[in-house]
C-alpha cells in the first residue's frame, strides 16, 4: 500500500484563516509513504513543518524530496523541517537544474541567508544534499521517477512516481495556454498518462484566468480536461488559490465531481490531512 498524504495544498502564499480551516492554508507539500521505504516528499512548502511533526527527531530520519521549482511557496518549509535539523539525519533534494547553470545548492544559499533569513544552509546540522535534476528517469529507493519539464514561470519539473504497479503524477504548477484553450505538451501528457492519482494545479476559475493568463497556472476545468485526456483514474485538485475559502472549494468539488462521473475520473480536492491509499 502506497499512502499519499497532503500537508500543504495552497499556491502562492500561506493563508491560514477561519474561512479555510477545512482545506488548510499551508503551501505545497505532499508525501508518499510505503511500509519499509523512506518517504518521498513532493515539494517542501510550509506544509513540510507539519509532516515533520510526524517524523523522528533523533537523527534517524531518511527521505528524498522532489521539488517542482524554486518559487518560495514550494521551498520555504525547509529550515522549519525539524527531523532534518538533527545531526545524523539525511535529506536528498532533487530540484530543476537552472538555465543559468547555477547549482541548485547555490540557489538555496542565496535565499537562505541574512538579511532575508537568519540561518544559512551551512548552519543546518542534518545531511542535506542537492541534486540538479532535468528531464529523464531515476530511482528513489524502489520507486521509479520520471521528470519532465512543464510550462510555468521559470524552470519547472513535473514528476511521475511509479511504485509496485501504482503511479502518482505531480503537476502542481502548470501553465494553461494563454488563450484558455485545451491543449497540453507531450511532456505533461506523458506524466499523467493513465496515472492512478494525478495531483494537478487547479488555481483559477475561468474569470480569474482571463486576468492572470500569464501567471503560470490553469483553471479547474483545464485540470479536469487533462485528467480525462490522459485517462487518469483519480484527480486531486491542488494548489488552491489563497483567496478560495472552504465554501467555494466545496462548490468547485461538487461541480467537478459531476464532470468526473461522466468521464470515469474520480475527483477530489486536496486538503491538509487527507490521505489517499493506492
Amino acid at each position: 500500500m502506497l499512502t499519499v498524504s497532503f500537508h500543504g495544498v495552497r499556491g502562492s502564499t500561506p493563508c491560514a484563516c477561519a474561512s479555510n480551516q477545512r482545506y488548510g492554508g499551508n503551501t505545497s507539500c505532499v508525501t508518499l509513504e510505503a511500509p519499509g521505504c523512506d518517504p518521498i516528499l513532493l515539494d517542501i512548502g510550509t506544509g513540510l513543518r507539519f509532516f515533520g511533526d510526524t517524523q523522528p527527531k533523533d537523527g534517524s530520519f531518511r527521505g528524498t524530496a522532489l521539488v517542482s521549482h524554486l518559487h518560495w511557496d514550494h521551498v520555504q518549509g525547509l529550515p522549519f523541517f525539524t527531523p532534518a535539523l538533527v545531526p545524523g539525519s539525511s535529506l536528498r533534494l532533487y530540484a530543476p537544474a537552472q538555465d543559468s547553470g547555477e547549482p541548485v545548492h547555490d540557489v538555496f544559499d542565496r535565499f537562505m541567508c541574512p538579511p532575508y533569513f537568519p540561518v544559512r544552509m551551512a548552519d543546518l546540522p542534518g545531511d542535506i544534499r542537492f541534486e540538479d535534476a532535468d528531464d529523464g528517469h531515476f530511482t528513489v529507493g524502489s520507486a521509479r521517477v520520471l521528470a519532465r519539464t512543464i510550462p510555468h514561470v521559470g524552470k519547472t519539473l513535473g514528476y511521475r512516481i511509479e511504485w509496485e504497479g501504482v503511479s502518482v503524477a505531480y503537476l502542481p504548477d502548470h501553465q494553461q495556454p494563454y488563450d484558455g484553450s485545451y491543449t497540453a505538451t507531450d511532456a505533461a501528457l506523458e506524466l499523467a498518462d493513465g496515472a492512478d492519482l494525478l495531483i494537478h494545479d487547479a488555481q483559477y476559475t475561468p474569470a480569474e484566468f482571463s486576468r492572470k493568463a500569464t501567471w503560470g497556472h490553469c483553471t479547474v476545468e483545464y485540470a479536469l480536461w487533462l485528467a480525462r485526456e490522459a485517462s487518469v483514474k483519480r484527480l486531486a485538485l491542488f494548489h488552491h488559490d489563497p483567496v478560495r475559502d472552504d465554501d467555494a472549494l466545496d462548490h468547485i468539488v461538487g461541480c467537478s465531481t459531476v464532470f468526473g462521473d461522466k468521464h470515469g475520473v474520480e475527483v477530489l480536492a486536496a486538503s491538509e490531512g487527507l490521505e489517499v491509499g493506492l
